[in-house]
């Protein structure tokens, strides 16, 4: 036997509504993740915890992860414990199909927090990564001006905002958010600008204080995110445009930074490479998240590290997070265990499985 996978879509209510620039009416109040649990005859009795979160704007569904599982379980082979089987597994993953970030993502991690449990080490110093990380951003919702200003009086503690805009009433927001909260804000456009809106809204945003901008145009249109930072002294930020590292010299002399999700990326080593890259060629690094569980945060976390800015609050906007074990300190850094793998347990009850490989 290679792999026993087992696979769990989760419907999770969100805390907050959480729209975007590009939701759908009604979009926003929960969030749909797909968990792995993985075990394999290498390692009687350990099982690795997996996640990775599907989004259509990706082309992936709780239905594609799962499609596609079984050919990367197929590619990866019986596991090793060591750090350089796993950079061998992403590697076959990447070869057996291309894109599904998600679903590799969600085998990525399980197999990290299953070989980290295997040789009794957490998993950022499997990846020989120090446990020092940047502190978290807090990010917000669109919504009315008064709501979004409730919601950043709530989130005060936390050292910067990240405020998704994309409407007439950005600057009214802002400028609401302003008056409850004096620390960095961070806006998210989600592809939702036009590009001589944008331009015109540089300097109130200058005015209140935001510190980056990030991507303002569709993922597609490099050439409008390099007409803005040529007109921009706040840094640009590439999202939906650096999916992977394949996107990084393409973004070369277009924007500031870019923003690495491992749902996007395809896992802990892909990310853990493409940050790597992106300090490489010069970009300021945004680690990001999707609306995941703990667990996709604790391994977001492990490469955290490597970051400038660190927007790692998907399993804060839940209502309800399934895993305990991963704690924020008083600065709203995550705290990286010492316990082995990803150092989770559960603390919701099990729901059931399908099996997938």
């Amino acid at each position: 036997m290679t792999l026993d996978v087992r696979a769990t879509t989760l419907v999770l209510a969100l805390r907050d509504p959480l729209r975007i620039a590009r939701s759908s009416h009604g979009a926003g109040r929960t969030s749909t993740t797909v968990i792995l649990e993985v075990e394999s005859d290498a390692f009687p009795g350990l099982v690795g915890m997996g996640e990775g979160y599907p989004d259509r704007f990706y082309g992936e569904t709780p239905e594609t992860v799962t499609s596609v599982l079984p050919v990367l379980v197929e590619a990866v082979g019986r596991p090793e414990a060591s750090a350089e089987w796993l950079e061998h597994a992403a590697g076959s993953m990447a070869a057996a199909i291309r894109w599904n970030g998600a679903a590799k993502c969600a085998l990525d991690i399980a197999l990290h927090d299953l070989v980290g449990k295997a040789l009794g080490v957490p998993v950022h110093r499997l990846l020989g990564l120090p446990a020092e990380i940047p502190p978290t951003d807090f990010t917000l919702g669109i919504d009315t001006a008064a709501i979004v200003a409730d919601r950043a009086r709530r989130a005060a503690g936390f050292p910067a905002l990240k405020i998704k805009v994309g409407g007439p009433q950005d600057v009214a927001t802002l400028e609401a958010v302003r008056a409850v909260y004096d620390g960095p804000l961070r806006v998210d456009a989600n592809t939702g600008w036009e590009p001589e809106a944008a331009v015109r809204l540089l300097p109130e945003l200058e005015r209140l204080g935001v510190e980056l901008v990030e991507q303002p145009f569709p993922a597609h249109r490099i050439d409008q995110l390099r007409w803005l930072q040529e007109r921009s002294r706040l840094p640009i930020i590439a999202d939906e445009s650096a999916v992977t590292i394949e996107d990084l010299d393409g973004l070369r002399g277009a924007v500031a930074g870019v923003n690495v999700k491992l749902a996007k990326c395809g896992g802990v080593g892909p990310a853990r490479r493409m940050l790597a890259r992106a300090r490489e060629l010069g970009f300021r690094t945004f680690l990001g998240c999707m609306e995941e569980t703990s667990i996709g945060i604790a391994a977001s976390a492990a490469v955290a590290s490597l970051a400038d800015w660190v927007d790692l609050d998907g399993n804060l906007l839940l209502a309800d997070d399934p895993w305990a074990g991963l704690d924020l300190d008083d600065e709203c850094r995550w705290t990286l265990t010492e316990r082995p793998g990803l150092g989770l347990h559960r603390r919701l009850p099990e729901g059931a499985g399908v099996p997938v490989a």
